[in-house]
């Protein structure tokens, strides 16, 4: 029985952490975006009404078939504020 209850606890902890997203990338200063891209090095932030995006401080965090291109997000203070790079594949299409 404990074992269940530690299993349904985990489960439910990890479904949490899960779920929270935190505000816009437009309501954080750009370098607080960029702040936390280079702090966890991969990221998946809001970028506007039901868009999400991933984000990485270097290709490093790019599986090996990608490559890491620049990208920007609109922020509280730069409308085209460079956040770090996207992980793309050489055939994808903008």
């Amino acid at each position: 029985m404990k074992g269940v209850l530690i299993s349904l606890f985990v489960s439910v902890a990890a479904t949490a952490a899960i779920a929270q997203v935190g505000p816009p990338t437009s309501q954080r200063p750009c370098s607080a975006n960029r702040q936390l891209v280079m702090k966890e090095g991969a990221v998946v932030l809001d970028t506007g009404p039901n868009t999400y995006a991933r984000f990485v401080k270097s290709g490093a965090e790019c599986p090996v078939d990608q490559f890491p291109e620049p990208a920007w997000v609109p922020s509280s203070n730069n409308p085209q504020c460079f956040i770090g790079y996207r992980c793309r594949d050489s055939g994808d299409e903008f």
